[in-house]
């Protein structure tokens, strides 16, 4: 942990040491976010590797701020511009907080509020933080253009398109590619895109969304924010609700502009699928490269709604381009099951390197020590297998200890299950930890997965962190080895 800056920054802003730093939960991108407690105060330390991206957001962020916006005032920067401190807005994601509309697609009223509160505020975000703007201080390009399309739909391509192995016609592609750009670009705009505008980057403070994370806004479209609210896929906000809210935007709006709605509303529809597809890239990336979790459960959901998204507009002029899409929808939504198929990740890992984050989004599931059962790691012959392979697994199963262990967590996963599948939940993480995540912890997780595979037929994934190796077993008992 940087201690050393993080305490400098804020004795900087405040003439006195924080009593407590804490390490947040990272998010998509290489930057890092500390709260730092203290009695002066508690405020945000961020730490980017970007140093021409913490610029921008330190530039914007009291820019917008000295205009009255709802948005964290920086209020100490070191000398190299590599960390910042951040005012503090609590804990409260707008993502959480509709926790309970999303998960059953019913929104109550509070949540109703919040959301509208959200898109109209964004009107000011958009005009107001625009108004007298150098669009120069912005990162890596003061506007959307040309350039900035090709780099969101060759994302795509190349991240999330050809990692999925689908077979397409590349050059067909780039025709539909350039007829999306063309479309995209036929409309100049002086307002504030923020490019990366979803619940996961509002914190609701005092009942009032704050804004977060929007050092890669540029002028642009103001259709392209709104597309990305309403149409970030685990929201799950539904149509007719996305339609009043479309109404709200506008109104909030029509206070800076004249707006031709239906106009507006015609445009949105060719944004929500460039912003659809810019997604899709960053999920490819996180998920089908990286493999973290969280993001490739994000995929079926977003296809989804590319998937109705062409089927109310046709979108005959990118004939290429749909047909390869409703081809991924096939592919990755078929995989997945049904939006309320239950999906259970079961880990293996080592303590010295820490109990895995949930990725899943729900906080649910177990932890699982295994260190108390005999380790086949302290022999030599067994030091350079894992417990996937004979000699461990016979080593585990005839000392004696193996098996009641498994059974009560057996009967502690399997109790979950039914009333995951009964309550239509979607997903349950079961965790099993030793010292090294080799020999007992791979067991386990091996044991688990296999019994929940075979008695309740839910779809697992299976992940052996420090083995590298992932695995699904599918709802037709099918085990694919993803990487090994």
């Amino acid at each position: 942990m940087p201690s050393k800056i993080l305490n400098s920054l804020y004795t900087q802003a405040t003439d006195a040491l924080p009593d407590k730093i804490v390490e947040l939960t990272g998010s998509g991108s290489n930057r890092r976010y500390f709260r730092l407690e203290g009695s002066k105060g508690t405020y945000i330390g961020v730490i980017g590797e970007s140093v021409e991206e913490n610029k921008a957001f330190i530039k914007l962020a009291n820019r917008f701020a000295d205009r009255g916006l709802p948005v964290p005032r920086v209020v100490a920067v070191t000398d190299r511009r590599n960390a910042y401190l951040q005012e503090y807005l609590g804990d409260t994601l707008l993502f959480d907080a509709i926790a309970s509309g999303r998960s059953s697609g019913v929104f109550s009223d509070e949540e109703k509020r919040l959301l509208t509160t959200t898109i109209r505020s964004l009107a000011d975000i958009q005009y107001r933080g625009a108004d007298g703007l150098d669009f120069n201080i912005c990162y890596p390009l003061p506007e959307f253009c040309r350039r900035t399309v090709m780099w969101d739909l060759n994302y795509f391509k190349y991240n999330f398109l050809k990692l999925s192995g689908i077979q397409f016609n590349e050059s067909l592609l780039e025709d539909d590619f350039e007829r999306l750009a063309d479309y995209l670009l036929a409309e100049k705009s002086s307002t504030f895109m923020y490019r990366d505008f979803q619940s996961r980057n509002v914190m609701i403070k005092d009942g009032h969304p704050w804004f977060i994370d929007f050092q890669g806004g540029r002028k642009g479209p103001a259709h392209y924010d709104v597309a990305s609210f309403l149409w970030q896929a685990k929201a799950n906000i539904p149509a007719g609700l996305r339609d009043e809210l479309i109404d709200e935007y506008l109104d909030s709006a029509s206070r800076y502009a004249e707006i031709d709605r239906d106009k507006f509303r015609e445009r949105l529809q060719h944004v929500i699928l460039f912003r659809l597809m810019q997604v899709l890239g960053a999920y490819g990336f996180r998920g089908l490269f990286e493999k973290k979790a969280h993001f490739m459960e994000s995929i079926p959901p977003a296809l989804t709604k590319v998937r109705e998204l062409i089927a109310a507009n046709g979108f005959e002029c990118y004939p290429t381009l749909t047909d390869i899409l409703c081809r991924l929808a096939d592919r990755f939504i078929s995989d997945a099951g049904t939006p309320d198929h239950l999906t259970v990740t079961v880990r293996s890992f080592s303590y010295k390197r820490g109990i895995p984050d949930d990725t899943s989004g729900n906080g649910g599931g177990y932890v699982f020590d295994c260190r108390g059962l005999h380790n086949p790691g302290r022999y030599d012959e067994y030091k350079k297998l894992t417990g996937m392979d004979t000699p461990v697994i016979d080593f585990l199963e005839t000392r004696g200890e193996v098996q009641p262990f498994l059974e009560h967590c057996f009967a502690l996963a399997d109790s979950s299950a039914e009333v995951y599948l009964r309550r239509g939940f979607t997903s349950l993480t079961i965790d099993f930890g030793c010292t090294g995540g080799q020999h007992r912890s791979v067991y386990c997780a091996e044991k688990m997965a296999a019994h929940l595979s075979a008695k309740y037929g839910v779809d697992i994934k299976l992940q052996h962190r420090e083995q590298r190796i992932n695995k699904r077993f599918t709802t037709l008992g099918q085990q694919i080895v993803e990487e090994g």
